[in-house]
């Protein structure tokens, strides 16, 4: 029960590598937020928007049960959440959209002197598992028999502990693979923090908030993946600019003195590379800078 009806709530993860990343994108939303330790619920000052930190695997159920209107989590809690638990209605949440951080993968992985073909190389083996659903429907879609190993943590020791013969779990960069001998050899899921809100009705004072609120994270996301570009260049270099720039509106174009040249502004919504701007100087453009976005409202 909330102690005011114009508050909202946010399912966080309580630890690990998605909580930092949400705080700070909520701290660049404008929200300044009480944060004490050993307390579940946690306040913002200037808002009215009350955090919940929570294990992430029940994120989902928070959210789906209206005791959090939105919450942050993995698509790969969200998998495993929809096979293991039948009573977990999709519809009673929705994903909004992907927040750009959290990037993984959930894969298979087999010893590094294993003869690794195809999937039906496992057939009959034990696999060691965190995500015992997703890894159940990968063997059922590709006929694999296998027994799976259930494990809460350190799964990418049970080879070396003989307690399994390969592994399914998420993977990152691949290093703690490398570090225990491991090679992944396929990927089941690919998966980011995402943004997850409830289907349950929501009265219209808090929804406002949430309106606001997302309209605020939206803005902050895109200017994340944004960038400002600015740069001199010959008028018949235009069209061949506006090629080159990844993911570019229509470019603001103002007259210099030079009447051969203008200056072109633009906002580009990907990464601009090295590479990128040698070809934007190699069809005429000067003087080019790249800056980082603040804040966006489109």
């Amino acid at each position: 029960m909330k102690t005011n009806s114009n508050r909202i709530r946010i399912a966080i993860q309580k630890s690990g590598r998605l909580a930092e990343k949400s705080i700070h994108i909520l701290n660049k939303c404008g929200l300044d937020l009480d944060l004490r330790k050993d307390r579940l619920l946690h306040s913002c000052t200037n808002f009215p928007v009350d955090l919940m930190f929570v294990r992430d695997d029940d994120i989902p159920e928070y959210v789906a049960d209206g005791v959090c209107e939105i919450g942050v989590v993995g698509i790969n809690i969200l998998e495993e959440k929809y096979l293991s638990i039948p009573d977990l209605d999709k519809k009673c949440f929705e994903i909004l959209f992907k927040m750009g951080f959290g990037h993984c993968r959930l894969s298979l992985a087999v010893p590094d002197d294993f003869n690794y073909i195809s999937p039906q190389s496992l057939n009959g083996l034990r696999i060691a598992s965190s995500y015992p659903s997703c890894l159940r429907r990968f063997l059922s879609e590709n006929k694999i028999q296998c027994e799976i190993i259930e494990l809460s943590g350190s799964v990418e020791i049970a080879p070396n502990l003989k307690i399994a013969d390969a592994i399914c779990d998420l993977v990152s960069t691949g290093a703690t693979l490398r570090s225990n001998g491991l090679k992944e050899v396929t990927t089941l899921l690919s998966s980011e923090a995402c943004l997850v809100k409830t289907c349950k009705p929501i009265n219209p004072e808090p929804q406002l908030t949430l309106d606001y609120l997302l309209r605020r994270l939206k803005g902050v996301l895109m200017a994340q993946r944004s960038k400002y570009i600015m740069m001199n260049a010959p008028k018949s270099s235009i069209e061949q600019i506006k090629k080159l720039i990844p993911g570019m509106e229509e470019p603001t174009i103002m007259s210099l003195t030079d009447s051969e040249k203008v200056a072109l502004h633009a906002v580009a919504s990907e990464d601009i590379f090295w590479e990128t701007l040698e070809k934007l100087k190699a069809v005429g453009a000067s003087s080019i800078l790249v800056l980082p976005i603040e804040k966006v409202i489109a």
